[in-house]
Parts: C-alpha cells; structure tokens; sequence
C-alpha cells in the first residue's frame, strides 16, 4: 500500500512561485524571476522580465529588461517603452477610446508602444474594442443619441447603450432577485448591467434580443409579480401593457409582437379554460395502422443575453438532468408509459455542466388538415411563482393559477454578487419537472388536452459545491377524470353493503334458529357484527377484484386510448379497499377457525359383543362370564382418519403459491402491471421500465389467482377425485366398512350426522369375511347403507331438540369433568372408569336415538326446501321431534378446511396482495402467503386434535 501511495495535491494549492506539473500530478517550483501563469499549470516571468525560451512547465528562461524599455510586450518575449504606464503585469496600457500598437503593419517591432486614438467623429464613429487592440464602429445608440461614441450627460449610459435623458422611458429597475427559499435578495451583478439597458432597448426600439434578454431576467425572478415593484418581471408587464399597438403574433392575445410570451393572463379561471377548453388536435392510439405512440416535443431555445440558439426536440434528455441511456431517455415521451426518473446531482457538476442558463419555450409538434406541421404551445405552472410574496400556484383549484410559458432548467448566473467572472453565491435548479397529460373523458378516439409542465425550483447556497447535492427529478404522467369511476365505485359499495347487511341478517336470524335461543342479547349483536366483517369484506374484494381487472383489461386490450390509469395519488383509495377486506376477512377467518375447534364431535359404534368370555372379577377372587369385548381400534382408526381430512383443501396450497409465481415471474404476466401501453411480457434490459400501478399489480395477481384455482378445483373435482383419490367420500364409506357413525354438532342445536352402520351388522371380523362381505355388498344381495330402508343417504344436516341437547350435554359433562361429586357413576370409580363409562352411556344413548328408542326424543328425515338449501338455514324449528335434513352432497365438510375452500382461497389472495403492495415484491409475497398457510394448518391440526380427544375420549397419544 505505501509503495503505491502519492500526494493528493489541487492546483489551487500551489504557492505563487510554484505550479502544478501535470506529469507527477503534484506541486513544483518555478524558476528564478518567475511565477505561477493564470492556468496554474506552467511558470511565467514576473512583471520587468522578459521569455528568452519556454518549452512549458518549468522550462522558462526569463531576462530583466533594461530601464529604458521597462515594459513588456503582450506576448511576453519583447521588452518596449510604454509611454502611458504599465499594468500589474508590467504590460503597456492605454487610456479609453485609444488602442495599443506594438507593431508595425509590416510586424516590425516598435522600440516605444504607441496609444493611438478611435476616431469618433461623424465620418468614422469608431471606438475601442472590449480588448483595446483595435478600433470598431461604435454602438449604433451612441450614433443616434450624441452623434460620436460618447455618452455625455445628460444622456444615461447603462449596458453599454446610450439613450436620451428627456424620453418616456420605463421607471428604473430593481437590479434584485428573491431566492425565497433561501429568504435572500440578492442585487444581481447580471442585472445590473443588463437589466435598464434591456429594458430601455426593448421600450425604444423594440429590439428583439433585449425584449427576450429582459423577459429572461424577469423567468430568472421565477415570474413574479409585485403590483408596487419594478423589477423584471415589473417593467416586463409595463412594456407588454405600453405596447398594445405592435398588435399580437400569431393571433395570441398572450403573445405580444417583438416580446417573448411569458404569461397567459391572470383573469380568474384562465387556467382552467386553457387547460380543459380546447382539445389537443391529433388522436392517439396503442395498436393498429395508424398507432401515434410518440408526443414529439420541440423546444425553441434562447441564452441568457436574449440570442434565439436552435430549436431542440426534447429526446435524447434535454430536460433529464439526471444521466441514463439514449433509449430510456426517450422512453419518456412514448405515450401512455408513465416514466419516472430521479437522482442526486452535485452542485460541482452543475457549476460545470451549466455555466450558461438556457430558456426554453415548449411545444408540442403535429400535423394539421393540410398535412402542415403545427405546434401547440405548452403551457407551465411555475410552482415558485409569487404574487405580492405570495405561492400562488401550490394548490389543486386551477382557477386560481397562473400559467406562464419559458422556463429554465438551472441558473447560475442571476445569483452573482458582484462579479460576472466568480461563482455564483445561489443557484437555482429544477429539481421537480412534471409533464402532465390529460385524456378527454368519454371519447374513444385518443384525445387528450394541451399537455401542462409543472415545475418546481430549488434555491441551493452555494458553500462546498463537491459535498453538496440535490435531489431532482423528472416525471411524465398520464390521468384521466377519476371522479365517475369513484361514484360509480360508491354507488356499487353502497348497494353491495346495504345487500351484506341484509345477508347477515339472514345469517344471524339462522344462526339464533340453530343455536336455539330466540333472544336477542350481546352475543347475538356480536355474531352479527362478525358475520357482516366477512361479507363486507368479500364486498371489497368484488369491487377491488372488479376495478384491478377492469383496468388490467381495458387499458392494455384498447385501441384508441379511451381510459388511462389511475394516478399513484389516486390510488389511494383503492388500497384503502384492499386492506379494509383483508382486515374483515382475517377477522372472519379466526371466527372460522375458533368455530371448527370447538364443535362437539362423537363416534358412535354400532358392533355388538359376540359371544362371552370369562373374566375374573378383581376384590372377589370369583371368574364370571361377561360379554365380550368390542375391538377400540376402529374407532382410532375413524379418528385418525378424520383427524388427516380437517385441513384438507380443494386446491393444492402450494402448487397454487408456486403456479402464481411461475407465471408472473418466469412467464412474465408481471410486466403487464406497468404503467405502459405494452401488452407484451417481456422487456428488453435496455429499455425503459416504467413503474409499476399497485391496481395493475393487484388486476394480475388476482386474475392468476382466481384463474388457477377455479382449474384446480375443476381437476381435482372432475378427474383426481373421481379417479384418483376422494378423501371426503371415502371417509363415508370408511365409517360404513367400519360400523361406525359420526355425530356432530357445530351449533348448539345443529350439526351433522353420518351414518356409517354396516349393513353386515359388524365389521369387527377377519379379512376372509371382511371381503365376503363387500363382495355381497358389491353384488346386491344386502340391504343398502342408507339410514332410511331402501335409501343410500349416509350424511345428513340434524336440526335437533333442545331436549335433545340438554340430554346431550348432560352426559357429555362426565367427559369433561375432572373432579367434583360424580352425577351419574359413583364417586369412588377413577377419571379414566367415569370417563369409559360416560362414553359407554353416550354411545349407547346416541345409537338408541337413532334407533327411534327415546320417543320423547325422536327424530323424522326430511328433504330441504329450495329456498332452505339457497339461504343456508331451516324454516322448521325442532320443538318436540328432531329433524334430520337430506344431504345430497357432504355438508359435514362445512367443519372442515375442505367445506370452506372460498373464505381459505381469498384470505389467501388478501395476504398476498397486501404483502405485494407494501413490499412491491411478489417472491416475497409468495413466500408469507404459503408460510401463513402453514402456520394457521399446524394450529389448526394441532387445537383440532385435541378438541378431537377431548370431546371423543379417545387417547390423543393413538391420533397420529
């Protein structure tokens, strides 16, 4: 490291007698009777001595001149007599109006310098050049004013231009600029020395370079106006208003003849009428033939002292002052793609890349009926422009704006002290530029309004110019008038939410109906408010699915522009909707999930002893005959199984995570959620990427969503389970193989019963038998498995008595009690012989209810009406008999992760989305979408395994 270690030394840090030698980028002396050159980068000979060689740098050989010849020529290599005096670098002068002549025609040197004097007279009207080496025809105001090439009072010499004292001048003007950021007024050095003269050329001759100088001053002062001040902008509007008589240009009121078009007017509501009066004479469109996809901006440009420079197409990034790409530069005026674009630039390459500010006028190319080409002026909103001292052009009321036209990118100039020559104290750079481009509403032919330029300046004070930076940015955005789209999305919110109530309602009176209780209490008001959660939440997903798809479809499917996007400000909404939905479907879903791990499940088994056994009775050392035992492993076995189909799904989690993300990353359906035209799903690494829309990214992502889950539910309903496997039908048959039914109840009147009763009477045997009987089964010759005779309804919807209930409970409460006085078996038996004895009691009271052996308690089968099975609840109430409903399907699922797959499916997407939306990442979207996934399915196995022991006595050390 130190081998390749040097000294970091500036040539501005080298002493006077020293210079920067280029070739060791370092500091070195000069030699005798010499000092550092004006560059810094060579030695020159000091003041009295002349060059007799150089060879650059150092290699100077200087000699003192003799006292009678104490001066040196301008070149450096003569000694000479200056008669008139010598300057400090020991060169001849000349007083004003003479210039300096050190040689003769013929190049002979002069032994004496001579200062010869500019003829003024009227024959010749010559004067001095800026550098005094040769005479020039004077300034045509000093012709015309004196008659010579002097300015004698009383005539006013300002700018290096004559005028007569006694003329209706304009007042004097204020040579300041306010940089009120800053809160500084600063008396520029620009201004004072062009402002009066421009201002008085302009009035007096109307001479076009100094109307558009002065009008450059007055865009320098950010086009303020004052009603008591003369400065810029204020003698601008005196000249524009004391000329009337040269009539306008091009039949632009605005536009004054011989004067630059600065302002639009400043009658209330002029803005809006510019804006929004005319439409933009050329259509545009996405696809076909006739597709005009570029804005072709033009710009007429001007330098600060008023000199027309050239007219400049604005691609290839005149007004991007950050660096990109040729084609990413121009990216930003193909229409409909939304470009953004910002950085940090240091005020060091400002200073260099900007040292002379450049005004533009903006326009907008197209051609006319006659196939001529016309331009559309572009108007500005100067969001520094004061009026009085007062921001004028902040808010979004456009009738209170004033619109003006020229405007600049960055000035280094209007903040000069004193000096042209020395760096500026203040610059002022466009930090912000927005061009806005507005679609006409309700036509389908690509029409827009006059484009609008909206332009915000920064003061920055220049201190360390290689530390300091600033932000800037530039934009192109496209809007359309969102106001209907958001009636009409209040409209639909208000109908659909006023349906949701009604809905819940239903619910809520359905739910009242199967829990039994008619009255209307806390609790009632709370399931209300938890059923209305979910159905205003799938309120908003309508709605949002509805606008993401409406504009995924429209925008990149049209033609002729007819719709544009919502801006990112007016998106707003929008994801307020998103995550209204979330946070109700989240809330709907942990009620979902609470629910299915609290219902009361029991497995009722219908084998019967066969046979007797002797038993030897413990305490009386006697053996008894007792019936036999009934085998508890099928009853693990139902378990088990049930306890794998609880989180059961529809759809594969997981392949649909991955499906989604395979498209929109690998396939490239991401790339249509750009703020572009482009329908293609790909982009090249050189183009431009626009940014991306969060309601195109929701349209997408959703529409992929929906679209892989509806053809997964249609393969695994119409093939994988119809061939392959039905987990939910064979557990059905399972229970019925088995000899085993399922009762449940997820109210607290209502549930599900399946009748799994083998119609071989037991199902605890051997295999021989065992497939003896499917085969006899498979052959017709024994009954069917229905619980009706001559019937295959295995699954039914049980609304049962309160009764019913009360019996229920009332056994059930000896599986749960673990300690207290025993109800029904006596108090001296242990918790497991109280709990085996209180699931023999359930078990045999179940079955004898099925059996029709409690006639107090009995039950009738019933088919549900239309409208029942539509509104998902019973007309009936079960007072006296319970009633168990026909299922065609398997309701039963309705308990299980299976049953809800349409509130699974969009919480799903929800998640996704607000990941997406708040990360704009939709790996990782993917990524929380499927662990959440993963977590609530462990809860929800792990709550729903021991809800399972719980409330079936079966050891959960069995369920695996």
């Amino acid at each position: 490291a130190r081998a390749s270690s040097v000294p970091f030394q500036r040539p501005a840090a080298c002493a006077t007698d020293r210079y920067f030698d280029s070739s060791r980028l370092a500091c070195a002396p000069c030699g005798a009777h010499q000092r550092q050159s004006a560059g810094g980068s060579s030695c020159i000979c000091e003041p009295g001595y002349r060059m007799v060689s150089s060879n650059g740098g150092f290699s100077v050989t200087c000699e003192k001149c003799p006292e009678n010849m104490s001066g040196v020529t301008q070149d450096g290599w003569n000694c000479i007599t200056c008669p008139k005096g010598l300057t400090l670098e020991g060169k001849c002068k000349c007083p004003n109006n003479e210039i300096l002549v050190e040689r003769s025609i013929g190049g002979i040197l002069l032994s004496e310098a001579l200062c010869l004097h500019c003829n003024g007279s009227e024959q010749s009207f010559s004067a001095s050049d800026a550098s005094g080496s040769r005479c020039v025809r004077c300034q045509k105001t000093f012709i015309h004013v004196s008659k010579s090439c002097e300015c004698s009072s009383p005539n006013i010499l300002t700018g290096g231009l004559c005028f007569f004292s006694q003329e209706n001048l304009p007042p004097k003007g204020v040579a300041t600029v306010r940089f009120a950021q800053l809160g500084i007024t600063l008396t520029s050095a620009w201004f004072l020395k062009n402002l009066q003269s421009s201002a008085f050329a302009c009035w007096l001759y109307s001479n076009v370079t100094a109307c558009q100088a002065l009008g450059n001053m007055c865009v320098m002062n950010m086009n303020s106006l004052s009603s008591s001040s003369t400065d810029a902008c204020g003698l601008f509007q005196y000249i524009f208003i004391g000329t009337a008589r040269l009539g306008i240009v091009h039949s632009i009121a605005y536009w004054r003849r011989n004067l630059p078009w600065l302002y639009y007017g400043d009658q209330p509501g002029l803005a809006s009428q510019v804006l929004e009066k005319n439409h933009f004479p050329t259509t545009f469109s996405f696809k076909g033939r006739d597709k005009e996809v570029k804005l072709q901006f033009i710009a007429a440009s001007f330098d600060a002292a008023g000199n027309f420079l050239k007219w400049q197409s604005l691609e290839g990034g005149i007004l991007q002052l950050c660096p990109d790409t040729e084609t990413k530069l121009d990216a930003a005026y193909t229409f409909g793609t939304t470009y953004q674009q910002s950085c940090k630039i240091s005020v060091s390459k400002i200073l260099l890349d900007f040292a002379n500010p450049i005004f533009y006028d903006l326009f907008l190319e197209y051609n006319g009926d006659n196939g001529q080409q016309q331009l559309w002026a572009v108007p500005v909103l100067n969001l520094n422009l004061q009026y009085n001292e007062k921001f004028i052009n902040q808010g979004s009321n456009m009738n209170n704006w004033l619109l003006t036209r020229r405007f600049f990118l960055v000035d280094t100039l209007s903040g000069k002290e004193t000096d042209l020559g020395k760096p500026p104290r203040v610059i002022r750079i466009a930090s912000e530029i927005a061009i806005s481009i507005r679609l006409v509403s309700h036509m389908q032919r690509g029409t827009i309004y006059p484009p609008l330029i909206t332009i915000a300046y920064t003061d920055v004070l220049v201190q360390n110019p290689e530390t300091q930076n600033v932000m800037v940015s530039f934009s192109v955005n496209y809007e359309m008038d969102q106001s209907e789209a958001r009636i009409q999305t209040d409209v639909v919110l208000g109908v659909l939410g006023g349906l949701a109530v009604l809905w819940s309602l239903l619910k809520t009176a359905g739910w009242k109906r199967r829990t039994g209780s008619s009255v209307i209490d806390l609790q009632t008001v709370f399931k209300f408010l938890l059923f209305y959660a979910g159905d205003l939440a799938n309120v908003f997903f309508i709605i949002t699915v509805g606008t993401g798809i409406y504009w995924l479809v429209f925008f990149k499917g049209q033609q002729f522009v007819s719709v544009l996007l919502p801006l990112p400000s007016q998106e707003d909404d929008f994801v307020t909707y998103i995550a209204c939905a979330f946070s109700l479907k989240a809330l709907q879903f942990l009620q979902l999930l609470i629910s299915q791990l609290t219902i009361d499940i029991f497995f009722i088994d219908w084998e019967r002893p066969k046979g007797k056994v002797l038993k030897a009775v413990e305490g009386e050392g006697v053996i008894k005959s007792t019936a036999a035992p009934v085998s508890i492993w099928r009853t693990y076995f139902i378990a088990n199984e049930w306890n794998e189909i609880q989180t059961v799904r529809k759809i594969n989690p997981l392949f649909q995570v991955l499906a989604v993300l395979f498209f929109l990353e690998v396939v490239g359906f991401s790339n249509l959620a750009l703020m572009d035209a482009s329908s293609s799903l790909t982009r090249s690494s050189e183009s431009y990427i626009a940014p991306w829309s969060r309601i195109l990214r929701f349209g997408v992502s959703v529409a992929l969503w929906i679209a892989i889950a509806i053809l997964q539910v249609i393969f695994f309903s119409v093939f994988y389970e119809r061939f392959v496997e039905d987990k939910i039908s064979q557990f059905v048959d399972l229970c019925c193989v088995s000899n085993i039914s399922v009762f449940l109840l997820s109210h607290n009147c209502f549930g599900y019963y399946i009748h799994g009763r083998s119609v071989h009477g037991h199902a605890d045997t051997n295999m021989e038998e065992m497939n003896m009987n499917l085969k006899r089964e498979a052959e017709n010759l024994c009954s069917q498995r229905g619980l009706l005779p001559n019937t295959d309804g295995q699954t039914f919807q049980i609304s049962i008595s309160r009764k019913m209930r009360l019996h229920y409970d009332w056994i059930h409460e000896t599986l749960t009690r673990k300690r207290g006085p025993a109800r029904l078996l006596d108090s001296s038996a242990n918790t497991f012989e109280q709990s085996t004895r209180a699931y023999n009691t359930m078990n045999k009271f179940l079955s004898s209810f099925i059996d029709h052996v409690h006639k107090e308690m009995d039950y009738i089968v019933k088919d549900k009406l239309l409208l029942e099975r539509i509104l998902g609840m019973e007309f009936m109430e079960p007072i006296e008999k319970s009633i168990f409903y026909n299922d065609e399907g398997h309701s039963f699922s309705d308990v299980l992760y299976y049953g809800n797959e349409t509130t699974l499916l969009i919480f799903d997407i929800l998640v996704f989305s607000v990941v997406d939306l708040a990360s704009q990442s939709f790996v990782l979207a993917a990524i929380l979408t499927y662990l959440q996934q993963e977590i609530f399915r462990f809860i929800r196995n792990t709550l729903g395994q021991k809800n399972l022991a719980s409330k079936t006595l079966v050891d959960e050390r069995f369920l695996i």
